[in-house]
Formats: C-alpha cells, sequence, structure tokens
C-alpha cells in the first residue's frame, strides 16, 4: 500500500502543468514574425498573388483543349455531312434513297484544339505587369505585416514586464504598510498613539490589498495577451526580463522620415496605384484586333471516342469590335478616374506616413523626458519616506505622515515604471512607423 502512494506523490511533485519557459524581447519579436495570425495571412496572400502571376502569363502559351460531342440527326446536310466525316459515304446508298429524308445518324466528334495567341493589342502583357505589381504588393504587405506582428509582440512583452514589476512594487508596499500597522498596533497597546492612528493605517493597508488583487489579475490577462500575440495556448506561462532602462531618440526627425519614405505598405499602395494606372491601357487594348491561331483534329465514328474518320483543319482567326455603344470608350474612362482616385489616395497616405513620424518622434522624445523627470521623482520620494520613517521611530512624526510618504513612493515608483514602459514602447513605434525594424532600436541586452 505504501509504494503506490509513494509513487503518485513523487508523480505528483514532478509534474507541472504550469511550466514556464523563458522568453526575451527579441525571442517573442521573433516567434512573432513567424507564428502569427496576421503573418501567416499575408503569406497566403502572397502565395495567391504569385499563382494569379503565373495564371497571367499562361495566357501567352499555346491553350489545348479536348472535346467529345454525341449526336443523332436526320437533318439532311447534317447527315450527308457527318457520313463524310465518317468516311462512310456510299454514292450508291445515296441515290437509291431519298436525300431529303435521310435515316436518323448517330455520330461522336473527338476533337483536339490547340489555339494560340498572336497578337492581343498589349492586353496580356499589361495583364502580367498589373499581375507582377499586385504579387510586388503582397510582398511588401508582408514585410508590413511582420514589422506589425513584431511591434505587437513587444508591446505585449512591455505590458507583461511592466505588470509584473506593479505586482512587485505593490507587494513590497503592502508589506510596508503592514510592517506599520503592527507598529502602530504596539504603540497604540502602550499608550504612545490613539487607535484612530492604528485604523488609518489598517485602512490604507486593505486599500493596497486591494489594489495588488487588481494588479496580479492584470498581469494574468497581459500574459494571455502575449501569448496570443504569438499565436500560443493562452494558457502559456512566461519567464520574462525585467524592463532597463529606455533607450534615447539618437536620430534626428529628418532621419526618421527620410527611412519613413520607404515604409512597406507605402511601397504596397504605390504598387496599386501603378496598376491602377495599368487598367486603362488594358482596357484600351480591348479596342484594338485580336490575332490568333487555332489547330484542330476530329475524329468522327458512331461510337464514342471512335477513329473511323479523321481531318485536320488550321486557321488564323483576327477579330475587332467595330462598334460596342461606347462600351470600350467609357471603361477606359472610368479606369483612368480610378487611377486619379488612386493617386490622390497614395498622396494623402504618404502625407499621413510623414504626419504619424512626426508625432511618433515626439511622443519617443517626450516619454524619454518624462522618465528622467519620473526617475528623479523617485529618488526624493523615496529620500523624503526614509526621513519621515525615522521621525516616526523617534516619536517627533505621526502614523499618518509615514503612511502619506510612504503612498508618496509608492505613487511615484508607479509613475516611474510607466514613463519607463512608455518610453520603450514609444520607440519601438517610431521605429515601425518611420519603416524600419522595430528590432532595430533594442538594446544589445535582448531588453528593451
Amino acid at each position: 500500500m505504501r509504494r503506490p502512494l509513494v509513487l503518485l506523490i513523487c508523480i505528483a511533485a514532478t509534474a507541472s502543468p504550469l511550466r514556464s519557459q523563458e522568453l526575451s524581447l527579441r525571442e517573442a519579436m521573433a516567434r512573432a514574425r513567424t507564428n502569427a495570425r496576421q503573418v501567416a495571412s499575408a503569406e497566403s496572400r502572397l502565395a495567391a498573388s504569385r499563382q494569379a502571376l503565373s495564371e497571367a502569363k499562361a495566357y501567352r502559351l499555346p491553350r489545348l483543349q479536348l472535346q467529345e460531342v454525341w449526336l443523332r440527326t436526320d437533318s439532311p446536310a447534317e447527315a450527308f455531312a457527318l457520313q463524310l466525316n465518317q468516311e462512310r459515304f456510299s454514292f450508291a446508298d445515296f441515290v437509291s434513297g431519298d436525300p431529303n429524308q435521310p435515316d436518323a445518324i448517330e455520330n461522336s466528334l473527338t476533337r483536339f484544339e490547340v489555339s494560340m495567341p498572336i497578337y492581343t493589342g498589349g492586353e496580356v502583357s499589361t495583364r502580367i505587369r498589373q499581375a507582377e505589381l499586385a504579387a510586388s504588393a503582397a510582398d511588401a504587405t508582408r514585410g508590413w505585416s511582420q514589422d506589425s506582428a513584431a511591434l505587437a509582440a513587444a508591446a505585449a512583452y512591455i505590458q507583461l514586464a511592466e505588470a509584473r514589476e506593479n505586482v512587485e512594487l505593490l507587494q513590497r508596499s503592502l508589506a510596508t504598510v503592514t510592517a506599520h500597522v503592527q507598529l502602530a498596533r504596539s504603540y497604540v497597546e502602550q499608550g504612545m498613539l490613539v487607535g484612530s492612528e492604528l485604523l488609518r493605517a489598517q485602512v490604507e493597508q486593505a486599500r493596497v490589498e486591494d489594489m495588488l488583487t487588481e494588479a496580479k489579475g492584470d498581469a494574468a490577462v497581459a500574459e494571455s495577451n502575449l501569448a496570443f500575440r504569438l499565436a500560443m495556448d493562452q494558457d502559456s506561462h512566461f519567464e520574462l526580463a525585467p524592463l532597463g532602462e529606455p533607450r534615447p531618440v539618437i536620430h534626428e526627425l529628418d532621419d526618421w522620415l527620410g527611412t519613413a519614405a520607404h515604409r512597406a505598405d507605402l511601397g504596397a499602395a504605390q504598387s496599386r496605384v501603378e496598376a491602377a494606372r495599368l487598367e486603362a491601357e488594358a482596357e484600351r487594348a480591348a479596342r484594338l484586333p485580336k490575332v490568333g491561331l487555332v489547330a484542330r483534329y476530329d475524329l468522327n465514328d458512331k461510337s464514342l471516342f471512335g477513329s473511323h474518320g479523321e481531318a485536320f483543319a488550321l486557321m488564323a482567326q483576327a477579330s475587332v469590335d467595330l462598334f460596342s455603344g461606347g462600351r470600350h470608350r467609357a471603361a477606359v474612362a472610368a479606369a483612368k478616374e480610378q487611377a486619379n482616385a488612386a493617386q490622390e489616395d497614395l498622396q494623402e497616405f504618404s502625407e499621413g506616413v510623414a504626419l504619424a513620424v512626426r508625432r511618433a518622434y515626439s511622443a519617443a522624445v517626450t516619454a524619454r523626458e518624462r522618465h528622467a523627470t519620473a526617475a528623479a521623482a523617485l529618488d526624493a520620494a523615496r529620500e523624503n519616506e526614509r526621513i519621515v520613517e525615522q521621525r516616526f521611530r523617534q516619536g517627533i512624526a505621526r502614523t499618518v505622515d509615514v503612511l502619506d510618504a510612504e503612498t508618496a513612493r509608492r505613487e511615484a515608483e508607479t509613475r516611474e515604471l510607466t514613463s519607463r514602459a512608455e518610453a520603450h514602447l514609444a520607440l519601438l513605434e517610431l521605429a515601425v512607423k518611420a519603416g524600419r525594424e522595430p528590432e532595430s532600436v533594442l538594446n544589445g541586452r535582448d531588453q528593451p
């Protein structure tokens, strides 16, 4: 009985259903680049655009078709022709009967037909160029999706690290307040403090406990959000490094604006505008003559897929629309207007990208300065708490003074943590909006 019990205890001790995995910021961003749903979607669209390009190029190649047609008829002309095609015509049978009232005849036609365009007015080449531009746009969109996924994963990583550090701050604050409550209770029991000061400390203790509970919930949600950004099970657990000091914005605004002109999504939009311009050329080509070659090889017989009679034909075909009620002219005009609209949208988008970079640059610089201010304020708050704590132990300061100093220090710690996280994220966002990979602004320590 004891041996199975010991075995169960060993299994329970070695089992780790909540197994954590170490994860750096760079690793999180790399995983998002390959695993994120939006990246997978962009990959599929890129594959589809490449297949569409192959389809467009295939219109230049010969087309081979196989056709099987079965027919039963007593039409005089068709019956006569089908006998000839089957090579079963007999002049004696023809003159012995009534050609106007022939017997019904069955015919199976097996036709192999090869067709090839010779001249299409440039429509095929224009469609191929449009497909190439669409594939180029899809490729650029994939790159933009990868950068966006890496940025989203970085934001989730930073939010989780911030949430966990906030939990640690509140745990230390709770320990400090609890110690103050115990000391105040001791002083009350000795008659050195009035009971109201103990009650005030207990109220503060309950408030910090509530804040800690909420912070733990926020950290759990942030961890699930990181798993979601990495396309992993949302019950996954991660071990993260703490947030380091944020990097300064080392380049000037003009440098960031310069790289923004080559942003992947902007390049994709430019390709789509060029494709829209080519649509007018494709519609204009529809008004030009079309020339092609057609070769046929026919087998005719009474039974399906028979080959009693055979014949071939080689044809050159040319066609042109002489009148279409203005349809082609209207299509060309509509394509031109659509291209003009696309150009205006592109211009607005380009200007919007520049504006977004300006905003991101200002936000990154401001966030870095706010963090420096918050760090200085935290140093002052900690020193103030130390002085008030000494005065309290000397019997000079009141409990409420200690609690106020502790609250001020905790709020300063929260502001410093928040500004630190915002500075990291603002720099990453600036890099992406400026058309750079977000990893380019990371520290060498694999941390933000």
